[in-house]
């Protein structure tokens, strides 16, 4: 594991964060990679130095033991590997429950990895519109700003919802103990204000410390304080994207935003797999003119229904080889799908499918919408890893994959969560920027 020592190390609770994490690391100028899982040494050599490892998985949509059981490995490999910094990467809306990705449980595995006991939670990302104020989280939908507990989808979540806006009570409701805060007025007061309300809240007996982030300024305080805290004992820092992007303003090369902001129109057919059941993800498929729609029956998809299953490969891989556009989507309209393990049954056979169609008729460009549909389809796609390309979308990335399957390696994929980019975000995937 000698072969690289990077500053950072992040594991994503799922794909489409880890990408998203990947993408500003890139952006801010660290050279960076995301695994797929524990790299093996041969991996490590072969992609040579980084500045930044991610890891993607997928424990947002897995019970506690199960956590345990996928992170113990991924901190015993940050133990080795030494990083000033380790990241527990989650969704920007802190969505999580006592029995369902529980980012308490995620707190404690990674913790063993670090030396700094109590982890670091930056509460918002403004490039993101997510915002945390006084502790309490909001969050942006269709131009509008809403407390996350009010928020049109993340309220009525189907499998995490959520319910309070204080950020604190939510972590302690989640085992995460007794979590203090560093509000926004403390920043225009400097470094050493921040560091002297750490040091006061430690004192005190808190547990973690949750960093308000109002505008983007806020993140260079807060990267500033990391860095600094990290220079003298690893620690574990929380939160979304914007933890890289905080950490970028100390440790990113200069000039690095205006890279990575293009990238060329589809060469060849593109397939497009739409799991998820947001609103804005509806509005994406129906905005897609370019592409022939197939609609997917949910319940059949993830039933033992072999002949559909065969039927549906063959229709997809079909046009694929004609030179068509391909938009395969889950229709709910019946209500068939639901919260839970039969949302975790159907992600697993939407990649059972990419898998299967991909073999028949590989693509030079794949996407796939919805967090659990990324992560799983991912997972079932025989590849060990992914670079950033270009910031398709805020939010949004397009990545290079990386495999041992002649097919697979260099296909241009991206995976965006349910919520991310705007309707006519399917026609720009094909186009280019």
């Amino acid at each position: 594991m000698s072969v690289i020592s990077p500053r950072l190390a992040y594991y994503g609770d799922d794909f489409t964060g880890a990408t998203d994490a990947l993408a500003t690391a890139t952006r801010m100028g660290l050279r960076s990679l995301l695994f797929f899982g524990v790299p093996t040494a041969a991996q490590l050599q072969r992609v040579g130095p980084l500045d930044c490892l991610g890891i993607a998985g997928a424990t947002r949509a897995m019970a506690p033991d199960a956590m345990r059981a996928e992170l113990q490995p991924v901190a015993e490999f940050f133990q080795t590997l030494k990083p000033r910094v380790v990241h527990y990467k989650v969704c920007s809306t802190f969505d999580s429950a006592s029995a369902v990705g529980n980012i308490a449980v995620a707190m404690e595995t990674l913790g063993q990895a670090v030396d700094q006991s109590k982890p670091f939670i930056i509460g918002g990302q403004p490039s993101l519109g997510r915002y945390c104020v006084f502790g309490q989280l909001y969050a942006a939908a269709d131009g509008e700003v809403y407390r996350i507990d009010r928020h049109p989808t993340m309220s009525q979540h189907p499998v995490t919802p959520m319910h309070e806006a204080d950020l604190r009570r939510h972590f302690a409701t989640l085992g995460a103990g007794r979590v203090e805060s560093v509000d926004m007025r403390t920043y225009a007061q400097g470094v050493d204000a921040i560091a002297a309300r750490l040091f006061s809240a430690w004192d005190n007996g808190a547990d973690a410390m949750l960093f308000d982030v109002a505008e983007p300024q806020h993140l260079t305080a807060i990267g500033t304080v990391l860095a600094q805290a990290s220079a003298t004992e690893s620690l574990l820092a929380v939160g979304a994207s914007s933890v890289v992007e905080a950490l970028g303003t100390q440790w990113g090369g200069a000039g690095h935003h205006t890279a990575h902001d293009s990238f060329a129109a589809a060469q060849g057919p593109v397939l497009l797999l739409a799991g998820s059941l947001s609103p804005m993800t509806a509005r994406q498929v129906q905005a897609a003119t370019s592409y022939r729609k197939i609609r997917l029956d949910p319940l059949r998809l993830a039933s033992e229904d072999a002949v559909y299953q065969s039927a549906i490969v063959a229709e997809l891989a079909n046009l694929l080889r004609e030179g068509q556009h391909v938009l395969a989507w889950m229709d709910n309209a019946r209500g068939q799908r639901t919260a839970g393990v039969q949302s975790q049954a159907l992600a697993t056979a939407g990649g059972r499918l990419l898998d299967a169609v991909l073999r028949r008729a590989p693509v030079k460009r794949l996407g796939v919408a919805g967090g659990d549909s990324s992560s799983l389809a991912m997972q079932a796609l025989d590849a060990w890893g992914l670079s950033h390309i270009a910031r398709v979308q805020p939010g949004v990335a397009l990545c290079r994959l990386h495999s041992d399957v002649p097919e697979f390696e260099g296909m241009e994929v991206m995976l965006k969560g349910g919520q991310m980019g705007t309707e006519d975000l399917f026609e720009r995937f094909l186009a280019g920027a």
